[in-house]
C-alpha cells in the first residue's frame, strides 16, 4: 500500500479547519455561484456577450461551449467543438496508425490525451476504439470522441483547475460533457432535427446524415421525456506514404555503406472505410415533490467502421546486405539515395518489394450508459443528489483477412530522399501485377476475434450545506464508489495454412481494383496499384489461412486490468467584499488487479503453464498494485475593478498508469535474465499545479486574458532498462522450489515531467455585425532527463473571425498546432508535425422554423506529416505522410 502526502495537503487542511470557525450563524439556503463560463451558440453576438457575462462570474478557471439547438455547434463530434478553445490540443489518433479526417482526442494544456479526464454528466465512460492498434496495442486511458456526435450536447466544460468535488483521474485537466434533460426545454412539445448529406472529396462520395429530437414535459414542469437519435454516414479515404520498417543499419563488406542507415518499407499506403456513427440518447426527468426530482439519462453510440488498408513497399532490407548500388548518396550517416540494378541470370528470386493488403469487415466500437439520478432539497440548507450507473464500452475486430506477399523479384528499385518534411521518391522495377506476386515470399498474419470491454459501475452520494453568514457560502462533501474493468480474453493470431497451396500463385485469382489515378501525397513513386477486393481477401483466408485454437491462440494479445475505487471528499465554499473561492480535500483509495500473461518457451514443462499455442507456451499472472493519494485543491478570485477580474489556483491531482503500460504481456529470457513487457506495479501520476489568470472586460463583449500554469509531475510513465526480480522459472523447475532472479528489462517505468505554459485570450467585436476571437498557447514540457514530454505542443493558436446579421451569419476558423512527441515507432521516438487547420460555416435562416447551414472542414486539405529520432544519426528522418482531402456538410435544421 502507497500514501503520499504533501505540504500543499497540510496547508489547505489547515485552511479548512480555521475556515470552518469563521461562522457559527443559523445556516439557512444561499444562492450559489455561476460556476460556468458559457458560450451559447444561438446567435454568435447574444452568445459572446453571454460568455463573458459568466466569465466573470466563474468561481473557478473553465471554458464552455454549450449549443441551445441541436446541430448548431461548430463542428461534427464534441472534440471538434473544443479544438478553438484556448489549451486544449485535438489529434485525430490514438496510437501508431497515423492521423485521420475527424478530430478523435482531446488533450490539455501540453499533455497527452490519457492525462485529460473525460466525463459525461459528471460520471466516467465506458468507451470503445475501431481500430486494432488502440485495442491490443497503445491502450490508453482517453476517449475517442468519434463516438460521440456534437448534436447531443447542452454543453461540454472543460475544467483548467481542480476542486475537490470533481471525479479524479485528469493530471491536466477534465472535460465535462453534460447533455439536455426533459425539463429545461422552453416549450411543453419541442420537435427538431436536421436532414442533410456529407460530401467527402478525396473519395469523391455524399452520404447521408440525419438526426431527430422529441421533448415533452407538462405544463407544471414537472414531468417530462425526452428521445433524440442520430444515424451519421462518411465516406473515408486517406493516402500516405509510410517508412514502416524504420530506418535499418547496413551490414556490408562495402566498406563505404557498412553501418549506414537506409529506409526499410516505404509505402504507398491506401486506407478507405466508411464510418457509420448510429444511436441516441434518451432522457425522464420526474419532480415527485418539491423537494426530490429523480433523473434517468441513457446513451447508446455505435461506430460501424469497416475498413481497407494496402501498402505497396519496397523491401530494402532484403538487398541493401547483399547488392551493391550502382549509384548512391550518403548524408550523416543515412542512405539518402541509392539505385539497385535489376538481377538476371540468378536462380534465387529476391523480392524487391511486399505488398500487404488487409481487410477488417466488422470492425466496431461503442459506448452507452444508463445513469439514475436523484435531486433531494433536505432542508433549506441542505441538498443531495444520488447517482447510480453504470457505462461500457467496445471496441473489435471480429475478422482481419489479410495477405502479404512479395513483388518485384530481382526487379531493382531505387529512392530518393528529399529531407524530413517531403514525401521520398521510390520506384520497383520490372511489371508487378496480380498474376506474377510471390507468395511464397509472403505470409498470411491478423489478429481475429478481439473483443475490448471496458466497464465501469458505480455510485455517489453528494451533499451541500449552505451557511447564513458573511465569509462562508456553502460546504461540499461527497463519497463516490466504482469499479472499472478494462480487458481483452481472446486473440487468435492467423497463419498460413501448409496444408494448402497458398504458396501457388496459379492458385490466386485476377485482380480487383486498383488504386486511385490521383492518389498520392507527392513525390514521385508507383502507380497503377492493384490490388484484391474484401470479398476476394476473405474468399483467399478461407483457403489458405490457419485461424485453429488453442494452435493460434495469441496470448500477448490478452491482459485485464480491475479496479476498485473508493473516494471522499469535502470542499469548503467562501466569499468575501469583491473576493470568492473555495478550498477542499479529496481522498481516494486503488486497488487495481492486473492480469497478464508470461511468455515461455514452447513444451517449458513449467508447472501451471498453459500449452497448445504456436506461439509457446505461457503462465498467467495476477498482480495486485494499490495506492491511496490525498488530492488538496484550493481556488480564489479577486474582483480588482469592475473590469479586472484576478484567479489563482493550486492542486493536487492524478491519473492511473495505462492500461496497456500495466498489462503488457512479459516476455523473460531465463538463460540472459532479460526482458520485456508491461510493469503491473507503476505508480499513478500526481501532479503539483499551480494556474494565476488575469481577464480585463475592458468594452461590451470584448476580452484581454492571460495565464499562466505550471505541472510538477510525479510517477510519468516513461520507457526504461531496469532490473525487477522476477520468479526464475527454468530454475524454479531445476531446483523444485521458487527461484528469483535479477532481470533487466525494457518496461514502463514511472519517472517525473515538468510543464510550464502561457494562455492569451483575445475578443473583440467590429461594429454592429463582425468580431474576432483569438487566443495563444505556449508549453514548455520535459520529462526527466530532458526526454520530450508526450503530446507537449510549444505553440497552439487559434484565430476565428465571424459576420452576422438578423437572418444571415458566417464564420472562418484557423487552427494552429506545433509538432510534439507522439510515442516510440520501433524502439525510436517518433512525433507528428507542425498542422493547422482551417473551417468555415455559412448559415441562413430560411423561416422561423427552418435554417439551412453549409460547414466545411479541412478546407486546406492538411497534410499531416510524421518523423523518427533515431540515436545513430544526428537530425529527424521522414517517418510518414497523409492526406484525407475535404469534408462539406450541407443539412437542413428545423425546430417546431
Amino acid at each position: 500500500m502507497k500514501y503520499r502526502t504533501s505540504i500543499l495537503s497540510a496547508s489547505i487542511a489547515a485552511g479548512l479547519a480555521f475556515s470552518m470557525q469563521v461562522s457559527a450563524q443559523e445556516a439557512t439556503s444561499s444562492p450559489q455561484a455561476t460556476d460556468l463560463d458559457t458560450v451559447v451558440v444561438t446567435g454568435i453576438r447574444g452568445s459572446i456577450e453571454k460568455a463573458l457575462d459568466a466569465k466573470r462570474d466563474a468561481a473557478t478557471h473553465v471554458e464552455v461551449v454549450t449549443a441551445e439547438d441541436v446541430g448548431k455547434l461548430p463542428a461534427k463530434n464534441v472534440a471538434d467543438t473544443l479544438r478553438q478553445l484556448p489549451g486544449v490540443n485535438i489529434a485525430s489518433s490514438s496510437a501508431s496508425e497515423g492521423g485521420f479526417d475527424e478530430a478523435d482526442r482531446v488533450s490539455l494544456r501540453g499533455t497527452n490525451p490519457s492525462l485529460t479526464q473525460t466525463l459525461v454528466n459528471g460520471h466516467t465512460i465506458g468507451t470503445g476504439d475501431w481500430f486494432v492498434l488502440s485495442q491490443v496495442g497503445n491502450v490508453g486511458r482517453s476517449v475517442s470522441y468519434s463516438l460521440y456526435p456534437s448534436e447531443i450536447v447542452d454543453r461540454v466544460v472543460v475544467h483548467k483547475t481542480s476542486e475537490a468535488k470533481l471525479v479524479e483521474g485528469g493530471t491536466a485537466g477534465s472535460v465535462n460533457i453534460i447533455t439536455r434533460r426533459p425539463l429545461q426545454f422552453a416549450e411543453p412539445l419541442t420537435i427538431q432535427g436536421s436532414i442533410g448529406a456529407v460530401y467527402s472529396d478525396l473519395p469523391g462520395e455524399t452520404k447521408p446524415q440525419l438526426d431527430a429530437l422529441l421533448n415533452w414535459r407538462n405544463e407544471e414542469r414537472t414531468a417530462g421525456f425526452m428521445v433524440q437519435v442520430f444515424n451519421e454516414e462518411r465516406s473515408l479515404r486517406r493516402d500516405g506514404q509510410e517508412v514502416v520498417g524504420g530506418y535499418g543499419t547496413i551490414t556490408s563488406t562495402n566498406p563505404d555503406l557498412n553501418g549506414v542507415l537506409y529506409p526499410n518499407l516505404i509505402g504507398a499506403a491506401l486506407f478507405e472505410q466508411v464510418r457509420k456513427r448510429q444511436g441516441g440518447v434518451a432522457n425522464i426527468e420526474a419532480k415527485v415533490t418539491d423537494n426530490l426530482t429523480l433523473n434517468v439519462n441513457a446513451f447508446y453510440s455505435k461506430l460501424k467502421a469497416d475498413n481497407y488498408n494496402r501498402n505497396y513497399m519496397m523491401w530494402a532490407s532484403q538487398f541493401v546486405n547483399s547488392r551493391t548500388p550502382s549509384s548512391y548518396t550518403v548524408q550523416n550517416g543515412v542512405l539518402t539515395s541509392a539505385t539497385y540494378d535489376p538481377v538476371t541470370g540468378g536462380e534465387t528470386v529476391t523480392p524487391y518489394g511486399v505488398y500487404d493488403m488487409i481487410s477488417r469487415p466488422g470492425a466496431v466500437s461503442t459506448s452507452k450508459y444508463i445513469a439514475l439520478d436523484a435531486e433531494w432539497n433536505a432542508s433549506d440548507a441542505l441538498k443531495f443528489v444520488f447517482q447510480l450507473g453504470t457505462t461500457k464500452g467496445n471496441g473489435s475486430s471480429p475478422t482481419q483477412d489479410v495477405l502479404e506477399t512479395g513483388i518485384a523479384g530481382n526487379a531493382g528499385a531505387s529512392w530518393r530522399m528529399n529531407g524530413v518534411s517531403n514525401p521520398i521518391d521510390w520506384s520497383l522495377g520490372g511489371t508487378n501485377t496480380a498474376t506474377n506476386h510471390l507468395p511464397q515470399n509472403g505470409w498470411i498474419f491478423g489478429a481475429q476475434g478481439i473483443n475490448v470491454l471496458d466497464k465501469e459501475d458505480w455510485a455517489s452520494a453528494d451533499g451541500q450545506f449552505f451557511f447564513d453568514g458573511d465569509t462562508l457560502s456553502s460546504l461540499d462533501f461527497g463519497y463516490r464508489y466504482a469499479m472499472h474493468e478494462r480487458k481483452n480474453d481472446f486473440s487468435l493470431a492467423q497463419g498460413p495454412n501448409w496444408a494448402t497451396n497458398w504458396t501457388d500463385i496459379s492458385a490466386y485469382p485476377a485482380a480487383g481494383g486498383f488504386y486511385p489515378g490521383d492518389f498520392g501525397v507527392g513525390g514521385s513513386v508507383p502507380s497503377g496499384i492493384w490490388y484484391y477486393t474484401p470479398g476476394q481477401l476473405a474468399e483467399i483466408n478461407s483457403r489458405f489461412a490457419n485461424r485453429n485454437n488453442p494452435e493460434r491462440f495469441y496470448f500477448s494479445d490478452v491482459y485485464g486490468v480491475k479496479e476498485d475505487i473508493n473516494a471522499f471528499y469535502t470542499q469548503l465554499n467562501f466569499r468575501g467584499e469583491r473576493w470568492s473561492g473555495n478550498a477542499g480535500l479529496r481522498y481516494v483509495r486503488t486497488r487495481t488487479d492486473v492480469n497478464y500473461n508470461q511468455a515461455l518457451a514452447v513444451n517449458s514443462g513449467i508447472p501451471g503453464a498453459i500449452t497448445g499455442s504456436a506461439f509457446g507456451d505461457y503462465l498467467p499472472v495476477v498482480v495486485n498494485n494499490d495506492y491511496n493519494e490525498l488530492l488538496p485543491s484550493v481556488n480564489f478570485k479577486f474582483e480588482l475593478t469592475d473590469a479586472l477580474v484576478a484567479r489563482m489556483s493550486g492542486s493536487k491531482t492524478m491519473t492511473r498508469p495505462d492500461f496497456s503500460a500495466l498489462a503488457g504481456s512479459l516476455t523473460l529470457n531465463d538463460l540472459t535474465h532479460e526482458g520485456s513487457g508491461g510493469n503491473p506495479n507503476l505508480d499513478p501520476l500526481v501532479s503539483t499545479n499551480f494556474d494565476a489568470s488575469l481577464e480585463w472586460y475592458f468594452a461590451p463583449r470584448a476580452l484581454l486574458a492571460a495565464s499562466v500554469f505550471s505541472m510538477n509531475m510525479d510517477g510519468y510513465v516513461d520507457f526504461g532498462n531496469v532490473i525487477v526480480q522476477y520468479k526464475d522459472q527454468q530454475a524454479s523447475q531445476a531446483a523444485g522450489t521458487d527461484v528469483y532472479s535479477d532481470y533487466l528489462v525494457s518496461i514502463p517505468v514511472n519517472s517525473n515531467g515538468k510543464a510550464r505554459g502561457v494562455e492569451l485570450t483575445y475578443e473583440q467585436p467590429i461594429g454592429e455585425n463582425f468580431g474576432i476571437n483569438a487566443n495563444y498557447t505556449y508549453v514548455d514540457g520535459k520529462a526527466d532527463g530532458g526526454k520530450p514530454l508526450n503530446g507537449t505542443s510549444e505553440n497552439t493558436y487559434n484565430f476565428s473571425a465571424w459576420y452576422e446579421n438578423a437572418r444571415f451569419n458566417a464564420r472562418v476558423n484557423y487552427s494552429y498546432r506545433s509538432s510534439f512527441y507522439a510515442g516510440v515507432s520501433r524502439a525510436d521516438n517518433f512525433y507528428q508535425d507542425d498542422f493547422a487547420t482551417v473551417s468555415a460555416s455559412l448559415g441562413f435562416k430560411a423561416t422561423d422554423w427552418l435554417t439551412i447551414s453549409l460547414d466545411a472542414l479541412n478546407l486546406n486539405d492538411p497534410k499531416l506529416k510524421y518523423y523518427t529520432e533515431n540515436d545513430a544519426v544526428p537530425g529527424y528522418l521522414p517517418h510518414a505522410f497523409y492526406s484525407n482531402g475535404r469534408q462539406y456538410y450541407l443539412n437542413f435544421r428545423f425546430k417546431f
